[in-house]
């Protein structure tokens, strides 16, 4: 009798670590507006560093119903992952030591990748893109600028769809081995016109070719009955995932990069 063939062991992605492996609370992350717990998640030998946000320790906001950001951050991944361009690190939502709460795969953010600068002159230089003026003390204003980098006009694209309402310097995070990621997307999704960001460089200017047939293929995914519009149904609500589909056939209809509406703040304070 030949022996059983071996089933070998399924390899585990980060989401599904994420979600399966035994969560262990490591700290606290201080500067963040909502309870954040440093992290790591273990399974079957494997371990990985992590960000815990437990719905219970979210604040309450006016705007945004209560005990939902967890859910938006986890919509804001899969969305990011449906246009096939990875720019939110593996989020999950699942039960953890102070219950359900949203978890994310830490990312640690590669030194000396400036993204952002405040510069003296009246226009941004070579590479960069323009912000909005910016006081800088003693009555003395300065631009402020980012990178004209194509993986942040990606993120550009990715935060309309999704009406970020807080893209601050602080959640743009270069990765060691190049990529960007964006975090901390507790305040997406919303109904009402949002967008507040560091990223209007490209405001007003045609959406490259690559993001019109990204969005072409993101609104077929997120027609009634595909599966991504099937996820998204259990952590946003039904008038918020019309919204995301208005928003996704304003921008194709349209075909360049949203401007402020001068409804809403721009620019996230503080900006970093």
């Amino acid at each position: 009798m030949s022996a059983p063939e071996r089933i070998p062991p399924r390899r585990m992605t980060p989401a599904d670590l994420l979600a399966e492996g035994e969560l262990t609370v490591r700290g606290q992350i201080r500067d963040a507006s909502n309870a954040a717990l440093y992290c790591t998640v273990t399974h079957d030998g494997e371990e990985t560093a992590c960000v815990y946000k437990p719905v219970a320790g979210e604040r309450p906001l006016w705007d945004f119903p209560d005990g939902t950001l967890a859910g938006r951050e986890v919509a804001a991944y899969l969305v990011s992952e449906a246009t096939g361009w990875g720019l939110v690190p593996p989020t999950v939502l699942r039960d953890g030591p102070y219950g359900e709460g949203m978890v994310q795969l830490w990312i640690e953010a590669a030194p000396g990748s400036e993204l952002l600068a405040l510069v003296e002159d009246e226009e941004p230089g070579p590479g960069w893109k323009a912000i909005g003026l910016a006081e800088v003390g003693e009555g003395r204003t300065a631009l402020l600028v980012h990178a004209d980098d194509p993986r942040l006009r990606r993120l550009a694209v990715l935060d309309a769809v999704i009406n970020n309402a807080d893209r601050k310097g602080g959640h743009l995070l270069p990765a060691v081995d190049g990529r960007l990621y964006g975090i901390d997307h507790g305040v997406t999704f919303n109904v009402e016109n949002k967008l507040r960001t560091l990223l209007w460089g490209w405001a007003g200017q045609p959406l490259t070719e690559e993001a019109v047939t990204v969005l072409e293929g993101l609104r077929d995914q997120l027609k009634q009955g595909a599966a991504l519009a099937g996820r998204l149904t259990s952590l946003i609500t039904p008038a918020e995932l019309d919204a995301t589909r208005a928003r996704v056939d304003a921008l194709l209809a349209a075909k360049v990069h949203p401007e402020p509406n001068g409804e809403w703040p721009a620019i996230p304070w503080p900006p970093v």
